[in-house]
């Protein structure tokens, strides 16, 4: 049986910054698990053992020594305190309050994300193999992507609801439903009666969280807000809770919370860790871009996967990808979908601008996916179109290929000579014909309406001005692409 790790071990195998200020006598504790968690009293979502992790976003002086009773009461192993948020420091009370309790405190910096502890304590666990814990752990990951959908709080209620199997729904400070999802998602309107219980149940109108049951269903309410309360949601299961549906029910409390205070915030940390995942896979790095989603509870898919780029305004782009793989770089927003789903995706990203499509390719090829969508990209920039795919681009012909200032540059620089030689502007023409008629005189001199000598005398002034060969297969299709763009 593998033994859980001590706190001491975390503190110390973590290059995380974390410091201990209380209970270093108690840090032989084992650590059987992380919650985050924003609530006045946790404890209901708790088993013991846990390293709780907070911001204090309701904690001042006065509750500060119920908290840790209540914490220790509940067998809480130990308290980690992120600060740079709710707190600039730990709260002298806490401090004292934790000390003399012998519940260890730790101190956690504010660049270092929650998530990183949790990651390396389930990294110690992995071991034991818990497939509820796991399954709880991915719940968690799909609740935190769909907080950062544009519809945030509403993603996250549909979301909890299909993890639980049961209903949920989002209510606004006087108990009314905002919103609700579910089977028998009717229910939610009987919470609105509980709300007033729930606001009496602590001190300044702050209220804690509440659970109750009916002949058949058991229902977990909490408030929603940090320095004030900006609503509630509910969770309703046929049958009670068990302890990591709990957790489940707290972190997607804790999830909703931060929504609606940091919404922004969040977004935009999200943008980051994808940003540099992408970077990772466009390296040729795969597997440590696969594991990386998978740490966020996110994958590339199965099959082959399309490459996106699209142009327009970064935030609505952003937006209108939806839960797609999607980040800004440079001047786009580079889109990576399943095969089967690029068409709809390319669909919803035109109405905010030019999009190119690269051709289905595999992960360790997503580097050639998106040069050809981005070669695709330009030449929609260019209005071939509202979305050019690479494989209609390739179609066109090598001149549809070609960037369209550079390759107007070559073709004036070939072809000035005999541009500026007097007003013998039948030179383009006759070469132009020669070359079509692939160097015979006879077709090219009818087409042009001349004697083929004509012709000839023509081609050898051609030839002298440019000082090319006209037989030279590579001047003539340097020579053609240049009269042809």
């Amino acid at each position: 049986m593998v033994v859980a790790p001590t706190l001491r071990t975390i503190v110390r195998r973590l290059p995380l910054g974390l410091t201990v200020l209380a209970g270093e006598d108690a840090l032989d504790r084992p650590v059987r698990w992380v919650a985050v968690s924003e609530l006045e009293d946790p404890t209901p979502f708790l088993e013991g053992g846990e390293l709780v992790l907070t911001t204090g976003m309701r904690l001042d002086a006065a509750r500060a020594q119920p908290y840790i009773r209540r914490l220790v009461a509940r067998g809480v192993t130990g308290l980690g305190f992120g600060v740079g948020l709710g707190h600039e420091t730990i709260p002298a009370e806490l401090l004292e309050a934790a000390a003399g309790a012998g519940l260890p405190l730790v101190e956690v910096p504010r660049e270092t994300p929650f998530v990183a502890v949790g990651k390396a304590v389930s990294d110690l666990l992995a071991a034991e193999q818990y497939e509820e814990i796991s399954r709880a752990f991915a719940t968690q990951g799909r609740l935190t992507r769909a907080a950062l959908r544009p519809e945030g709080p509403r993603a996250v209620i549909d979301r909890l609801a299909g993890e639980l199997g049961g209903w949920a729904a989002l209510l606004d400070e006087a108990g009314a439903v905002r919103h609700a999802a579910g089977r028998g998602a009717a229910g939610a309107e009987a919470v609105a009666p509980e709300i007033g219980r729930l606001r009496g149940r602590t001190r300044e109108g702050t209220p804690a969280s509440l659970a109750f049951s009916t002949p058949g269903e058991h229902v977990v309410v909490q408030p929603l807000g940090a320095r004030r309360i900006r609503g509630f949601f509910a969770v309703g299961l046929g049958r009670p809770f068990t302890p990591v549906e709990h957790t489940v029910v707290n972190a997607a409390g804790s999830l909703l919370t931060l929504a609606m205070e940091h919404g922004r915030e969040h977004l935009a940390a999200e943008r980051r860790v994808r940003s540099a995942v992408l970077r990772l896979l466009l390296a040729g790095e795969v597997e440590a871009g696969r594991e990386a989603l998978e740490r966020l509870g996110d994958r590339l898919g199965d099959g082959p996967l399309v490459v996106l780029a699209a142009g327009g305004g970064r935030e609505a782009v952003l937006e209108a990808a939806g839960e797609e793989f999607a980040v800004a770089d440079d001047d786009r927003v580079v889109v990576v979908v399943p095969a089967g789903r690029a068409e709809e995706t390319a669909g919803a990203l035109q109405e905010h601008g030019p999009v190119g499509v690269g051709a289905p390719v595999g992960p360790e090829e997503l580097r050639a996916g998106l040069d050809q969508a981005d070669r695709a990209l330009a030449a929609a920039r260019r209005g071939a179109g509202p979305v050019m795919r690479f494989a209609d681009l390739a179609g066109q012909g090598l001149l549809s290929l070609l960037d369209a200032g550079a390759a107007a540059a070559f073709s004036a620089a070939l072809l000035a000579p005999l541009r500026e030689y007097g007003s013998r502007a039948d030179l383009l023409e006759s070469l132009h014909a020669y070359l079509a008629c692939n160097g015979h005189w006879d077709a090219a001199a009818q087409r042009l309406g001349v004697h083929r000598h004509t012709l000839r005398y023509r081609m050898r002034r051609v030839a002298e001005l440019l000082g090319r060969d006209l037989d030279d297969p590579a001047a003539r299709a340097e020579l053609w692409v240049a009269l042809n763009v």
